[in-house]
């Protein structure tokens, strides 16, 4: 019989843990797995917040009736319509047939989209500060809009100042031991969340701040999020990340080194640069080559650290092509508020230095520091001058910022 674990008296949280799936979306490595998190509202309606993927359908029923035994379900609150959310629901409503679904206009329509069979007595629709009454829990719902999808919402239990944020302030990672931030090593979470939120919600920083706002004068005992940890020591330090992130400011002083090489000249310009910022005093400094180190822990360290250097060989007069789809990426999210140095490698033609300038100055948000350092093939003792230089202002700027 399966364990569940609970949040408190009567919410139980019902989530499983994914150790299967490789990668999150079909392209963000899983690396320590993810959670599907539900939780079970025992009152006198029996209430759902969240369901599971479809393919952990078998472990989520069986915690169910593990944890009611046969007594039937009033609701389930569909905070999020994704499929990694949504997709056991078909077998939920096979399993009982009286149980409402519980969203808003946006949700009941996008779980027809995918192919939920819904009549009109089966759901609950419901709008902003609308409540539901289910005996000693009076559930909320805060809309979150582009949080990440169109429907997103949050629910607020008002009688446990809980709140069930959806995908926000979710993470990637199993719960392996504990289920709270206090019973668990945190440091592992929050570099998950970051990498959830750059990767997932980061283009979103906007309706983020909208939400943030919203939930200001909250008052919040726990964080239960779809994904990951959930929070009730270290709150006010979540939101204050949460803060940063949808600003696109970095949390820390340091410098993220990307680089793109074939036969390592461009490499050997990235190794100059990070021995020249640890000489002056940069204690965190990060070398990627793009061609080994997937672009979501790219993008994690890029939302932590203020300082980014970018450079490439050239590929048939372009950027090296392992380099071109972080790069559209940070540009379609629209990175700003980083100090921005530019260096690469030519032969016969150039291209890679090129393309990267024509990024950054896609990117107004983004300052850039001196000309573009370009070699042709071996570094030479002048541009060897020239990335020492980068490296000193850059070390100068950051340091400048501490308080």
């Amino acid at each position: 019989m399966y364990c569940c674990t609970k949040v408190n008296d009567d919410i139980i949280w019902i989530g499983v843990n994914d150790r299967k799936t490789p990668r999150f979306e079909n392209y963000i490595p899983l690396d320590a797995g993810v959670t599907y998190n539900s939780y079970l509202i025992i009152d006198e309606k029996i209430c759902i917040i969240d369901g599971v993927e479809a393919g952990e359908g078998g472990e989520f029923y069986s915690k169910i009736e593990a944890t009611i035994g046969n007594s039937k379900i009033d609701y389930i609150v569909v905070n999020h319509v994704e499929p990694d959310h949504s997709g056991a629901i078909k077998g939920l409503v096979k399993l009982y047939p009286e149980i409402k679904i519980v969203g808003n206009v946006k949700t009941i329509m996008m779980l027809k989209d995918l192919g939920l069979n819904l009549k009109d007595d089966q759901v609950v629709v419901v709008k902003e500060k609308d409540v539901l009454d289910l005996g000693k829990h009076k559930l909320t719902f805060y809309m979150m809009p582009m949080v990440h999808w169109p429907e997103s919402m949050s629910t607020y239990d008002m009688t446990d100042k809980i709140l069930f944020s959806n995908d926000a302030f979710g993470s990637f990672g199993t719960l392996d031991g504990g289920i709270f931030d206090d019973e668990v090593n945190n440091e592992f979470f929050e570099d998950e969340m970051r990498r959830y939120y750059s990767n997932i919600v980061g283009k979103y920083g906007a309706p983020v701040n909208g939400i943030m706002k919203k939930l200001a004068n909250v008052e919040i005992s726990v964080i239960a999020p779809a994904h990951g940890l959930l929070w009730r020591k270290n709150i006010p330090e979540v939101f204050k990340k949460y803060q940063l992130w949808a600003n696109m400011e970095a949390e820390k002083e340091g410098v993220v080194i990307l680089y793109a090489s074939m036969y390592g000249h461009t490499a050997e310009m990235a190794e100059v640069l990070g021995r020249e910022l640890g000489n002056r005093g940069i204690t965190d400094v990060i070398i990627y080559d793009c061609s080994k180190t997937d672009q979501s822990y790219i993008f994690s360290s890029i939302w932590k650290y203020k300082g980014l250097m970018i450079g490439s060989c050239a590929h048939n007069n372009d950027i090296y092509p392992r380099l071109q789809p972080v790069l559209h990426k940070l540009a379609n999210y629209g990175l700003k508020n980083r100090y921005l140095g530019i260096f690469g490698n030519m032969m016969w033609n150039g291209g890679g230095v090129k393309g990267i300038c024509d990024f950054a100055a896609s990117l107004p948000g983004l300052e850039v520091l001196t000309e573009p350092i370009e070699a042709k093939g071996a570094v030479t003792p002048l541009q060897r001058d020239k990335l020492i230089e980068l490296a000193s202002i850059m070390a100068e700027k950051l340091i400048a910022e501490r308080k």
